[in-house]
């Protein structure tokens, strides 16, 4: 499904524009979009820079100890500069007078010495506890409600250096999740379980087969030895004259128990799941009612409107509709924007 959603906000293949009927079609049609959509158009969604936003893991992972223990895991950086957003006029005014304003922001930051940190907080769920949770657990769409699984501070992410060449040092980064320390293991997220093979994909075709090779994204504290050989751009020695094949009998490295995954059990039936039957709908209404102050669901509700005008009539009414199942005045308010903006639109043009 993740893919038809990444099309969807795609440019038209006829016009190469952008497309709110593409859009809304799909968000309509499939209402798991709907929590995510929502936070795009608050206040959050156009973040001051860098330094004042915050950053999430998003899927859930798996925590292991030294004794094969396992829990589920939510990971999320919190920003220390403070959340700070920009409303739409003055986000679309940096676009065409400093279209590089937060990579300045957050370079001369770094440069000045005032180093942004983020900390580094943890959500934990037992495996009993899965079982029981009234949404799926390893649903990407959903949150973990704080008040039942608190925020545990764990550390800080400071960035302290700019990088001396973007292009080598930033450019060229391949950032992987199936790259995983000790420790840390994927769960049944079906969005996950999809990226630990689609970003090795993507790296091996934006960089070259050995794109692990490249300094950004090697180890620079020990010497790699598996049975990758060959290939493009091999900058390395290639592993010498070491075996590439496995088992083999001339010293070659053997697998360590030590890294294996933890054992976990499975039960039930396999099949294949319609997510759209889920509850998508009861997590934001609290989002919309509990969160947000009355400024701010005015504000929102304007911006989904301002999108939303472009797109076909039945496409506006399907969209109201599916607001108003979040709640009913989250529908109403988006309602009243539209036809706001269907007013302002006749005044304008009777004045020409």
């Amino acid at each position: 499904m993740f893919p038809h959603f990444i099309h969807s906000q795609k440019r038209n293949p006829t016009t190469h524009q952008k497309d709110p009927d593409m859009f809304w079609d799909f968000v309509t049609l499939r209402h798991e979009t709907i929590h995510q959509i929502t936070f795009l158009f608050t206040d959050r969604g156009i973040p001051d820079g860098f330094r004042h936003m915050n950053g999430y893991g998003s899927h859930t992972f798996k925590l292991v100890n030294a004794t094969g223990e396992a829990v589920y895991c939510k990971f999320h950086y919190k920003t220390d500069q403070g959340i700070k957003n920009l409303c739409p006029k003055a986000a679309a005014e940096l676009a065409g007078s400093e279209p590089d304003y937060s990579l300045r922001d957050l370079y001369n930051a770094i440069a000045d010495g005032r180093y942004p940190t983020w900390t580094f907080y943890i959500q934990v769920m037992t495996f009993a506890q899965a079982e029981t949770f009234r949404w799926n657990p390893f649903d990407l769409t959903k949150v973990w409600p704080q008040g039942e699984y608190p925020l545990i501070p764990v550390g800080k992410l400071t960035l302290n250096r700019n990088a001396v060449n973007y292009f080598a040092e930033v450019e060229q980064l391949a950032f992987d999740p199936a790259s995983m320390p000790p420790g840390i293991e994927p769960s049944p997220d079906k969005m996950l379980q999809g990226r630990l093979f689609g970003y090795a994909d993507t790296h091996r075709y934006r960089l070259g087969a050995n794109y692990r090779q490249i300094p950004v994204n090697c180890p620079y504290r020990t010497r790699v030895q598996n049975y990758h050989r060959d290939g493009f751009m091999t900058v390395s020695d290639n592993q010498g004259g070491a075996p590439n094949y496995f088992p083999n009998s001339f010293g070659g490295p053997e697998d360590d128990k030590m890294y294996l995954q933890s054992r976990y059990q499975v039960s039930s039936d396999v099949a294949r799941y319609n997510t759209a039957d889920d509850d998508n709908y009861s997590q934001l209404a609290q989002f919309w009612t509990k969160v947000l102050k009355p400024e701010e669901r005015s504000r929102l509700a304007s911006n989904v409107a301002e999108h939303l005008q472009a797109a076909q009539q039945f496409l506006r009414e399907r969209a109201v509709q599916l607001l108003t199942r979040v709640h009913v005045d989250y529908g109403n308010a988006v309602r009243e924007a539209l036809e706001k903006l269907k007013n302002q639109k006749i005044d304008s043009q009777s004045k020409l």
